[in-house]
């Protein structure tokens, strides 16, 4: 017989099991009235582009919700996609966590990281060691892009993040019609294809009902937090026409007409205040009267896809929500709806068919646009609509996403929480900030947050819980401190009054449109009282510079507390961007089979490449995929097409094909694509190691779109969207392909290549 300490107490063991006292582990428990908790985060929708916030977009079942709910007007986000979502799942402000900018930025800086520490566990974290299921489809953005490949590391993926299960995509963004999948922790091909009428968003509803299902069916009494994170309506806007053509002359009439119309009816509706004054229009956003008509056309066009994309967003969100009210659960559910930023004005002044192109300052001419109308929306293009769009969307707000003025850090919040709420349908006026949803989601479960997890002791949380204001509108502000700052552009509230940089990161096309400082010295300190000025109308800082003063000092306060500093600048900031786990190979070698091979596990292609292929041609001939990287909106492939070698580069939409003369005759062949930079750089084919084919390739061997519109580097097959436009994907490769390797740097001989490559120093 023997004692034995289990925590404080004492358990009786003996050699029998009769007289031996059994001591169970427990199984970790919410309270009896946890809610289930569904969280909806949409992408780039500006403050007036929901319906229950004055917009003319059809938004029937998120404006249901809104009517079951709560609107609140004043809700803050960080004005970019990455930070904000840090901010809202950590509880924390999103510098402290290490996600000051987008994950694509991530800096050698402690607030820059783009790396969540252990010391902020996530709200899925903890509500899975509190007896959750937690389950997330959608975008993620919170990985940095060098760990998206299948080798990891996978802790900062959502299953590492306290998340049970996962589905849907790592990065910014993706296409609609062909989107980078992820299941877990495994990348995957999308179900069915473009032609057979896939589309994201709806796969990924699709997912999110079929994770209920499972879990309600497994144990309902078991509460699940669900995170719901579409790619709607970041860009590429993509949905069929079925959805466009109801809004088919909506927008002749321009942005100030729709700005206007959207205010009127936020007035009317009191979800903004009765004295809101509306800035006018800037001198940076065209005047919409004074624009030739084909562009007239053209903009409109492209504001008619964005409108039909948000309202089949919301036709399937719906599909959602009807599917707890089926469960019976709809009422013990707090649906929480948002935006990560406000609207985005990525497109540029014009519009582009290539959004990548579009906020590199490269996007194509008008009148090529105007040429393609009918792609808009549809596969053959990436595209997002002109900033005058944005400007109006984020009614009756100034500025847009990536900004710290309102419109780009005020968001529309829904939220629905059956009798719960007092006052369903109505308007709360308190200042909200994201990182205050972590805190509510725990008040309303009955949880505190903890204090350590896994042994490291938690940061402390930021935000503060709402659940006062669902019960009372006059509820106290809880709220009475937050600084912004993003991409250099700060503000900070204290007490119903903001002070905002006139600061312009020049980075996009804006900077020769915005008026303001480039130079953190020189950035002037605008001042408006919030609580008269719902819109940031009145600039008070020249008749109250102490008031300026204070407020500049207590954001560098807080700026020093959150580990904000030092401040972004560009492009100096570029030269600190984190390396990742591993510098970029120099060579790579691949076989046929297995998931794609992520573009930053790839060598450098920027300075020149060579690919080699080892195939055997059978009798009669071979066809099909080499290697593909991307799609028609960046990327690139090798194939063989009526038996000869085909390299195509799409290069923001700009593409260029070369082809061997004659087809590769049966055997075994050493099949070469080269890219050979200089004053004059070219793409060159050989077989053999004798050259078949050269042509100029104008600009740099650049895709920003890897990752994002299409897979990463497939051998043997192509999958979603062509590079070129003659092959569809998988268009597998019907001979032996043994063996793919990839050299970055100038192309010289290679000892496997079977024969000495003439090497062509382009410039030199």
């Amino acid at each position: 017989m023997s004692d034995r300490i289990a925590g404080m107490q004492t358990q009786r063991i003996t050699s029998r099991v009769e007289t031996s006292e059994p001591r169970f582990v427990p199984y970790p428990r919410p309270g009896a009235d946890a809610p289930h908790v569904l969280m909806v985060v949409l992408d780039d929708i500006g403050f007036a582009q929901l319906g229950c916030f004055g917009s003319g977009i059809a938004t029937p079942h998120i404006d249901r919700l809104a009517a079951e709910g709560l609107r609140y007007n004043r809700f803050h986000v960080t004005s970019v996609c990455s930070a904000t979502r840090a901010a809202l799942l950590t509880g924390r402000n999103h510098h402290a966590v290490g996600m000051g900018v987008t994950q694509e930025a991530a800096l050698g800086f402690p607030g820059y990281t783009g790396r969540i520490p252990r010391s902020a566990a996530t709200l899925a974290r903890v509500l899975r060691d509190h007896g959750y299921n937690t389950l997330a489809v959608g975008k993620w953005h919170l990985a940095p892009k060098n760990e998206y490949s299948a080798s990891g590391p996978f802790d900062r993926w959502p299953l590492g993040q306290g998340f049970e299960r996962y589905y849907g995509f790592l990065g910014a963004e993706t296409s609609q019609w062909a989107p980078e999948l992820v299941r877990d922790n495994t990348h995957i091909d999308p179900p069915y294809t473009p032609e057979e009428g896939y589309h994201l968003t709806e796969d990924l509803v699709d997912q999110a009902i079929r994770m209920v299902q499972d879990q309600q069916q497994a144990e309902s009494r078991k509460p699940f937090f669900l995170y719901v994170a579409p790619g709607a309506a970041h860009a590429p806007h993509q949905v069929t026409e079925e959805w466009v053509a109801p809004y088919a002359g909506q927008f002749d009439d321009g942005w100030e007409a729709w700005r206007q119309r959207a205010f009127d009816r936020q007035v009317a509706e009191g979800i903004i205040p009765a004295d809101t004054v509306l800035p006018e229009r800037p001198p940076w956003i065209p005047d919409w009267e004074t624009l030739p008509a084909d562009q007239r056309r053209l903009f409109a066009r492209y504001m008619e896809v964005f409108a039909g994309f948000v309202t089949h967003t919301d036709h399937h969100l719906g599909r959602l929500f009807s599917y707890l009210e089926e469960l019976g659960i709809a009422e013990d559910t707090i649906v929480m709806l948002m935006s990560d930023n406000g609207a985005s004005a990525e497109g540029g002044t014009t519009g582009t068919l290539n959004e990548a192109a579009g906020w590199l300052g490269m996007a194509e001419d008008v009148s090529e646009s105007i040429a393609r109308i009918d792609e808009i929306g549809g596969p053959d293009a990436y595209n997002h609509y002109p900033y005058g769009w944005a400007w109006a969307g984020n009614a009756p707000l100034r500025l847009w996403k990536r900004y710290a003025w309102l419109g780009g850090v005020r968001t529309p919040l829904v939220v629905r929480w059956g009798d719960r709420l007092a006052g369903r349908g109505g308007v709360r006026p308190q200042f909200v900030h994201a990182v205050d949803l972590y805190a509510t989601v725990l008040d309303a479960a009955g949880i505190v947050s903890p204090e350590t997890v896994d042994g490291v002791t938690q940061q402390p949380v930021e935000g503060t819980s709402l659940l006062p204001s669902f019960a009372a509108a006059d509820a106290e502000e809880h709220r009475r401190l937050q600084y912004f700052e993003m991409f250099g552009s700060r503000a900070i509230y204290h007490d119903g009054w903001m002070a905002v940089t006139d600061h312009v990161a020049n980075q996009f096309d804006e900077r020769a449109h915005l008026v303001g400082s480039h130079d953190h010295d020189t950035d002037r300190w605008s001042l408006f009282h919030l609580a008269e000025d719902f819109s940031e109308s009145r600039d008070l800082a020249d008749e109250q510079p102490g008031r300026v003063r204070r407020l500049e000092e207590l954001w560098w306060a807080e700026a020093g507390r959150n580990q904000v500093l030092p401040l972004f600048e560009f492009p100096g900031s570029m030269a600190h961007m984190h390396p990742g786990e591993f510098p970029p190979p120099t060579v790579g070698r691949y076989a046929p089979g297995g998931g794609p091979v992520q573009e930053s596990q790839l060598p450098s292609l920027m300075g020149g490449f060579e690919l080699t292929a080892s195939v055997v041609v059978p009798e009669g001939g071979a066809e099909g995929i080499i290697t593909a990287v991307g799609d028609r909106h960046g990327g690139w492939a090798t194939y063989l097409l009526d038996g000869r070698l085909v390299a195509t580069v799409a290069m923001l939409d700009r593409t260029t094909r070369l082809a061997a003369p004659v087809p590769v005759p049966a055997g075994e062949h050493v099949l070469s694509v080269r890219y050979v930079p200089g004053r004059e750089p070219r793409l060159e084919l050989a077989v053999d190691g004798v050259d078949v084919a050269s042509a100029p390739l104008p600009g740099l061997v650049f895709f920003p779109n890897l990752g994002s519109s299409g897979a990463g580097l497939l051998v043997g097959r192509d999958r979603g969207i062509a590079v070129g436009a003659d092959y569809r994907p998988p268009f597998a490769f019907t001979g032996t392909l043994s063996r793919v390797e990839l050299r970055s740097g100038r192309p010289g001989a290679r000892p496997d290549a079977g024969a000495e490559l003439r090497v062509a120093l382009a410039g030199d």
